[in-house]
C-alpha cells in the first residue's frame, strides 16, 4: 500500500453547509463547506470549518485512497480560485507524514500571468 501518493486533481465539487457537526478521530468539527477534489481513483476532501471549530490533523485513509484536510472557512475563496485558474493542480496524500498533506500547483515561470 502506498503511504505517499501525489495525484493530479482533475475535478472538484463544492458543497456548502449551514453548519454541520462532524467527528474525525474523536475531534468534533464545525463544517461550513467541503471541496471534494478527485483525480482517478484518489480523492481529497477539504473541510472548511468556522472560526470556533477545532481543527484535526490531516488524515489519509490508504485503503479507501482518500485524504482529509481541514482549513478555515476564510480560506475557501483562495482555495477555489487556485482550482479554477491554475493547471495542473496536485493533491499530496501522506500516510507517513499527514501534517505534510497539501494541494499544490506545478512550478511556473515568474510573471507567466493567465494565458
Amino acid at each position: 500500500m502506498e503511504t505517499v501518493k501525489v495525484f493530479e486533481i482533475k475535478e472538484y465539487m463544492i458543497i456548502w453547509r449551514q453548519l454541520e457537526l462532524m467527528n474525525f478521530g474523536g475531534v468534533t468539527v464545525r463544517v461550513r463547506a467541503i471541496v471534494r477534489c478527485t483525480g482517478g481513483e484518489y480523492t481529497m476532501d477539504v473541510y472548511f470549518v468556522d472560526d470556533d471549530s477545532a481543527v484535526p490533523e490531516p488524515m489519509y485513509d490508504i485503503t479507501e485512497k482518500k485524504g482529509y484536510l481541514f482549513l478555515n472557512i476564510r480560506d475557501i475563496l483562495a482555495f477555489t480560485d487556485m482550482l479554477r485558474n491554475e493547471r495542473p493542480v496536485y493533491g499530496h496524500l501522506r500516510g507517513d507524514r499527514p501534517d505534510w498533506m497539501s494541494v499544490s500547483t506545478a512550478k511556473e515561470p515568474v510573471g507567466e500571468g493567465e494565458g
